[in-house]
Parts: structure tokens; C-alpha cells; sequence
């Protein structure tokens, strides 16, 4: 359950500010990928960066007055970036690995219990789609492999819809 948005959350992990969502089952592709994007972004307008700065020999390369002070700016807060999502990949690579969220990782940690874990690792499959292709990096909804296991439960609408006239919902 998040205690930010007042929802309850399949497999959640955390609650991420900048995507103003809850992190789980269902939305852990889009979160990946967001910060695999960022993560590339920042490098590549570092490197730009540091190709102009470095390699450009041409009067017309060179920064001057307010545009030093821009790419200083803009050096920094990629550098920022990319230490702050190279962290946050890492943590969600553990997750995957362990099974464990965010959330109760740091629950487990409190409490010395860290060692007491049940939990299954997380198949990619799980998270990205059922096909290794190039859907795994586009942002669409992944076709996963057996809905109601990854999120851990169904809906009678659900069920209902996929079982036809001979299921029944108590």
C-alpha cells in the first residue's frame, strides 16, 4: 500500500516523484526505460559537451561569456544524472535479482531480517514482455506471459471476459 497516493499496489516498489506514480508490476517496464532514456540523454549531451570543448579548433566553436557558464551548468547536472540513475538501474537490478522491492528491502534492513528472504528473482518476461525484441525498448504495454501471476491476482471482469459462459465468480 502507498502511503502517498493511497493505493494499493501490485509487487510495489517505491514512489517515484518524478514519474508521480507508484512503481509495480505493471508499470516497472516504463520506469526502466525512463531511466535507461535519461541515462542516455545526459551521456550523449555530455559527450557533445566535451567534443566541442575539446576537439573544436574553430573560432566559431568557442564558448564565450554566458555560454561558459551554461555548459558548466549543463556538465553538472549530466554528470548529476547520471550518477543518480546509474544508482537508481543498480537498485532496480538488485530488486529484479532478488525479488525483493525497494520498500521492503529497506523494511528487512530495519529490522535485521534481510537474510529471511523467500522471494523468487523476477524473469525479465515479467517485466518486459513475453518476445525478446525490439518492444522490449519501445514505452508500450508489454504482453506478459500470465497477467494475473505477475500483478498476483484477478479480476472477476477478467475472468470472466477470457473464461467464456463456464466460469464462475464467487
Amino acid at each position: 500500500h502507498c502511503r502517498i497516493c493511497n493505493r494499493c499496489v501490485s509487487r510495489m516498489d517505491h514512489h517515484c516523484p518524478w514519474m508521480n506514480n507508484c512503481i509495480g508490476a505493471t508499470n516497472l517496464k516504463s520506469f526502466i526505460l525512463f531511466l535507461g532514456y535519461t541515462w542516455i540523454g545526459s551521456a550523449l549531451a555530455l559527450m557533445i559537451f566535451g567534443c566541442n570543448y575539446f576537439f573544436c579548433n574553430k573560432e566559431s566553436c568557442e564558448f564565450t561569456g554566458v555560454l561558459v557558464q551554461l555548459v558548466r551548468i549543463m556538465t553538472v547536472i549530466c554528470v548529476a544524472s547520471i550518477l543518480f540513475t546509474s544508482s537508481m538501474l543498480m537498485n532496480v537490478t538488485y530488486g529484479l535479482m532478488t525479488g525483493i522491492g525497494t520498500i521492503d528491502r529497506l523494511k528487512k534492513k530495519a529490522t535485521n531480517t534481510t537474510g529471511n528472504s523467500a522471494e523468487e528473482p523476477i524473469s525479465l518476461e515479467d517485466v518486459f514482455g513475453m518476445k525478446r525484441n525490439i518492444t522490449w525498448l519501445l514505452p508500450i504495454e508489454p504482453m506478459l506471459p500470465d497477467y494475473d501471476r505477475v500483478v498476483g491476482f484477478s479480476m472477476p471482469q477478467r475472468l470472466l471476459r477470457e473464461g467464456g459462459e463456464n466460469t464462475s465468480v464467487c
